[in-house]
């Protein structure tokens, strides 16, 4: 019981909460936007808004294992300010890209420091955290990504529709990033000591090995956020004529994935991880499935509170599981794995669901994207829950 009692909320846990809610809420601030601006701005077709868009996570997909490498074998803050400097700095990017070529390279390469600032916080939050309340505070910290995911798209939306100029929203990303870059510059970090055996290139410093099953159904629920999240407002707009539901859709969304997080806080506190991934899939998995099949105000927004009740569950208790298949030295290496998987899934979303509406319709895009999900359930049951049972180190 006096493990229980270890503090929790110390001040840089809180910090790394902050700046975590700033990136997530610069990079939402945008998400449901860049397809109708690039559509409205450069004309690009549905298939081409799909290329350009999945460039980000493809990007940020590259650096992540790099990062799990960097912040693993170098000194953690140090990684951290260089990675959310360059997050920063690229903003200011999109204000001068002046044609979608330009543009589209922009967005690609922002994606590589969006990749390596994901880790290297994440990571840093496990090292500040008392170990007997890692489970819970992990679960804690992803209220920040639900936060950011929650308000910006609305605040972005709304902006839009007040101003109609992209470039206010552009701007509001680049001050959101330079407030976190502010907030990680304060945090007091203990020296940690490296093992410089530890930066021998293998296979394994890059990519948890252990972890690649649940790896591979992150990449399908990472595909389906990809389709839904990236779609959405243009879906809403052309075939459902809601034209200011995205930010309703998007607010409705983070209740969900913020109510899930505090309810679960004790089931992850004692260490029921399978349970929670189970029944956090299962509830997206009607989510999505509502989204398509009724198409109606019911559907569409009935769907956004059981897809954020699902992920809400899902997330800290993957990232868990996959931290505790590997060993303390590998922390960095454990939040990489899970975070490519989940941008492998988004880019593959943004790129085949582009495609797919292209050529057969949004319908048909949704409905691929329920169909990956039930793989990944089937994965996860089939295989993964097992294999991580087998393997876990803690």
């Amino acid at each position: 019981m006096e493990e229980q009692k270890e503090k929790l909320w110390n001040s840089n846990y809180c910090k790394v909460m902050i700046a975590n809610f700033t990136l997530f809420f610069a990079f939402y601030l945008l998400t449901p936007l860049l397809p109708i601006y690039l559509n409205e701005h450069f004309h690009a077709s549905k298939d081409m808004i799909g290329l350009v868009l999945s460039g980000y996570s493809v990007t940020a997909m590259l650096f992540r294992p790099f990062s799990g490498f960097m912040v693993d074998n170098f000194q953690r803050k140090k990684v951290l300010m260089v990675t959310f400097f360059l997050f920063f700095i690229f903003f200011a990017g999109y204000l001068i890209a002046g044609t979608l070529l330009l543009f589209a390279m922009v967005r690609t390469l922002h994606g590589g420091p969006f990749g390596a600032i994901t880790v290297a916080n994440s990571t840093v939050a496990i090292d500040v955290l008392p170990s007997s309340r890692r489970n819970e505070g992990i679960g804690y910290y992803g209220l920040g990504n639900n936060l950011g995911m929650a308000i910006a798209p609305s605040v972005g939306i709304f902006l839009y529709h007040l101003t109609g100029s992209f470039d206010i929203i552009f701007i509001l990303a680049l001050i959101i990033a330079a407030v976190g870059l502010g907030v990680d510059s304060t945090l007091h970090l203990k020296p940690r000591p490296i093992n410089k055996s530890g930066r021998t290139i293998s296979l394994d410093r890059f990519f948890l090995i252990k972890g690649w099953a649940l790896a591979a159904n992150m990449t399908c629920f990472g595909f389906c956020f990809g389709v839904l999240s990236n779609y959405l407002a243009i879906y809403g707009k052309e075939v459902m004529h809601i034209t200011a539901g995205t930010g309703a859709w998007f607010m409705i969304l983070a209740v969900g994935l913020i109510a899930s997080r505090l309810q679960g806080a004790k089931a992850l506190r004692e260490g029921k991880l399978v349970q929670n991934a189970a029944s956090g899939m299962l509830i997206s998995l009607v989510g999505y499935t509502l989204f398509i099949a009724v198409p109606n105000d019911i559907g569409y927004y009935g769907s956004a509170i059981l897809i954020g009740l699902g992920n809400g569950h899902l997330w800290p208790a993957y990232q868990n599981m996959t931290i505790n298949l590997g060993t303390n030295e590998q922390r960095g290496t454990a939040n990489s794995t899970i975070l490519i998987s989940w941008d492998i899934g988004m880019g593959l979303g943004c790129l085949i669901g582009g495609v797919v509406a292209d050529w057969m319709g949004y319908s048909s895009a949704f409905w691929t994207m329920v169909a990956v999900n039930a793989i990944g359930v089937a994965g996860y049951f089939g295989y993964a829950m097992r294999h991580f049972q087998r393997n876990k180190l803690r």
